[in-house]
């Protein structure tokens, strides 16, 4: 789960992370006002879950409370794009209004899990403001990373070496210290699966504060955070990944044409690469877990049939937990319920799965079964472009 730039700064500031004053704003006046509190000069930054924001034209300069006014009145309900939003973009319905301070140097700060560690692992760099992967693809060494032990915790010399990384000295070297300790609690103990702040910013005056902030939770520790859950924003997601969440279910758009359900992670993977080696491209990631009941199974394909780009559904499940005649009723009662509007191609294996195939062929539905993953594949391609 992701959260809003300002919502992350809420969460520091509860653990004495340093951030800029800021208020979140709707409407022009309330802009306004906002700027006069927070001294006149201020940054309007537009509020959508993306990075980027700036060189799309989502960061700006006020001068005064009446510009900030004015360029609130230009963001707010504005599509804007980045690399990081697609071309389609995101509608901005929030704008933070943050004071302006004097900048010195903008680093870069971030906490993330590495699994090939299984560890967390600070990254800093001196090169901040700028997107961190392009940094790491031309100068890798330009990143200092210090991997925490999971039961230690991260140690005060860890600490000072990340500030040491960032070329920190003095009272900004202390500053900093302080500062990656209380972003390094903050992350765990919001179960948080990354925490990135770029840029960090050091001010002319010595101080060390997040002038941006990302933060990303873990879903699955979601229910011991109910404060965090209630920072969730419907309008970042996609309506059928939403929908499909209300169900249990594991849902990812994409822009192909074939829809899928799948039972585990590892099959829908491989699935999606079968799709496209067959010479198309799958519509969706769907995994309707081990042990999905038929009511799941049916509304996995009313949400597949939702997405107008898919021209032919491919089911492809292995009965082991799930049994191949609950997939089966699940598609049967769901075809006579949505209807089939565009080809449906079943596979199963496994469990119960003689069962499941002569529950589909007494159905009396035009449903195409296939054998194997291959034969699946190509059906599906197949009647996809209306072969």
């Amino acid at each position: 789960m992701k959260v809003h730039e300002y919502q992350a700064k809420e969460i520091l500031r509860r653990y004495g992370v340093p951030t800029p004053r800021g208020v979140v704003v709707t409407t022009p006046d309330e802009a306004r006002q906002a700027a006069k509190d927070l001294g006149g000069r201020v940054v309007v930054k537009a509020q959508i879950h993306a990075g980027g924001r700036g060189k799309g034209g989502g960061v700006k300069l006020a001068k005064d409370a009446d510009e900030a006014s004015e360029l609130t009145k230009k963001m707010i309900g504005m599509t804007l794009v980045t690399h990081q939003t697609g071309p389609e973009g995101r509608v901005v319905h929030k704008v933070l209004i943050e004071e302006a301070l004097n900048i010195d140097k903008e680093l870069y700060l971030g906490i993330t899990l590495d699994r090939a560690r299984g560890a967390n692992v600070i990254m800093a760099s001196a090169q901040g403001g700028m997107d961190i992967e392009e940094v790491a693809a031309h100068d890798p060494n330009a990143i200092h990373r210090e991997a925490v032990d999971s039961v230690l915790g991260v140690q005060p010399f860890q600490a000072r070496a990340v500030a040491n990384a960032l070329g920190l000295t003095g009272d900004s070297f202390k500053k900093c210290v302080d500062f990656v300790q209380k972003l390094m609690r903050a992350y765990i103990e919001t179960d948080a699966s990354l925490a990135e702040i770029n840029p960090l910013l050091l001010t002319k005056e010595g101080d060390v504060l997040a002038l941006d902030c990302k933060m990303n939770f873990d879903d699955n520790a979601l229910f011991r955070h109910k404060d965090v859950v209630e920072m969730r924003d419907l309008n970042e997601e996609d309506p059928l990944e939403v929908e499909a969440s209300k169900f249990g279910l594991n849902y990812i758009k994409l822009d192909g044409n074939v829809g899928c359900m799948v039972n585990g992670a590892g099959l829908a993977m491989a699935t999606m690469d079968i799709i496209k080696l067959a010479g198309s491209e799958p519509a969706n990631f769907l995994d309707v877990g081990g042990g999905a009941s038929a009511e799941q199974v049916k509304n996995a394909f009313r949400i597949i049939l939702s997405d107008k780009n898919v021209k032919a559904i491919l089911i492809n499940i292995f009965g082991g937990i799930m049994r191949g005649d609950r997939i089966a009723e699940g598609v049967v009662s769901a075809s006579r319920e949505v209807g089939l509007p565009v080809p449906v191609v079943v596979r199963l294996e496994g469990t119960n799965v003689e069962l499941g195939k002569q529950i589909l062929k007494d159905s009396g539905l035009p449903l195409i079964t296939a054998d194997g993953m291959w034969d699946a594949a190509q059906k599906v391609v197949a009647a996809a472009k209306g072969r």
